[in-house]
């Protein structure tokens, strides 16, 4: 969906940047190291730095094409690319870690202080005579990463003209996507007490997760339908 919606955005400003052909040699001698880390990261099979290298390079043919000028009036859509490939887990393992720690803890105090058999220790989670282990794909940060980048999409296309305005929305993208997360955990749990966890780990687990994404994008909506006369009576 990124990837899809990345480059429609490409070809849609695209169309209207002022292309003037860069400087080729310029293009070509930086292009030489990328194409060198690109081969590497391969050969160790690191994808994101795969994509990296690969989007770099995108960025130096678009240049050697369009010139400065069109690489410039692009720069949101080669940004908004990169988010198609999560970032390698070493470096995102201490907010993984936290928000793991941090969603189960919340969502088992909630469901205890409304009368639910649960407990927790550390990531394992306990409701009934079920046990339920949070694994770090829970912890929703592929989720979070595509939210911002969809949130961010959204943003650009509705106010990129007022970007002050868009700062301010976009600081609501992390907290929505960490709540709708929250959410989802906290159904899979009622589904594990009604249901059983057969039911909880088939394929509602998948759709719980689907569905949270298109409900945070909505709240992000809503939210920006809310500061609408807000931001109205500012610009007056």
């Amino acid at each position: 969906m990124v990837l899809a919606a990345g480059l429609w955005l490409l070809w849609r400003d695209g169309k209207s940047a002022k292309k003037e052909p860069g400087k080729l040699s310029l293009a070509a001698t930086a292009m030489l190291p990328l194409l060198a880390v690109y081969v590497f990261s391969m050969i160790i099979g690191i994808s994101w730095l795969l994509w990296i290298s690969m989007m770099l390079c995108g960025v130096l043919v678009i240049y050697a094409l369009g010139g400065g000028n069109t690489t410039r009036a692009l720069w949101f859509p080669l940004v908004f690319l990169m988010f198609a490939v999560p970032p390698p887990s070493r470096l995102t393992a201490p907010l993984t870690d936290f928000l793991t720690s941090r969603l189960s803890g919340a969502s088992v105090n909630l469901l205890w202080y409304a009368g639910y058999d649960v407990a927790r220790s550390g990531v394992d989670i306990y409701i009934d005579q079920y046990e339920l282990r949070m694994a770090d794909a829970c912890a929703g940060l592929n989720s979070l990463f595509s939210l911002v980048a969809i949130g961010m999409f959204y943003i650009y296309l509705r106010h990129r003209a007022d970007w002050r305005y868009a700062l301010v929305l976009s600081v609501f993208v992390p907290p929505i996507a960490v709540l709708a997360n929250f959410a989802r955990v906290v159904i899979l749990m009622l589904v594990t007490h009604g249901l059983g966890a057969a039911a909880a780990q088939s394929i509602l687990h998948e759709t719980t997760g689907l569905l949270m994404f298109v409900v945070a994008l909505c709240v992000l909506m809503a939210i920006d339908a809310l500061l609408g006369p807000l931001r109205r009576r500012l610009g007056r």
